[in-house]
């Protein structure tokens, strides 16, 4: 799997709203946190489970959330790499 494809793939995703693609990122283990929620640092969600219902509210109470402008930034010889983008709703 090329670096390139895993750094924009889950952003394809998540502005297509798509839980199925979106969930192929995560390890049954993973933990999601979220600055919204009813405590004072958001909210966390724990396992796949968990955190696909997490983004599936997030979805429904955000639906126009866009992850746009964005740039990567690949070293391929290393298979490492980072994102920035702007989040608009």
């Amino acid at each position: 799997m090329d670096i390139r494809w895993k750094l924009t793939a889950p952003g394809e995703a998540f502005n297509a709203h798509d839980l199925d693609s979106i969930m192929e990122f995560f390890a049954d283990d993973c933990i999601l946190e979220m600055p919204r929620g009813s405590k004072p640092w958001g909210s966390r969600f724990e396992g796949k489970r968990n955190v696909r219902d997490g983004l599936a509210t997030r979805f429904e109470g955000l639906p126009d959330v866009h992850y746009g402008d964005a740039e990567h930034f690949a070293d391929t010889m290393a298979n490492t790499g980072i994102s920035k983008w702007t989040l608009t709703l």
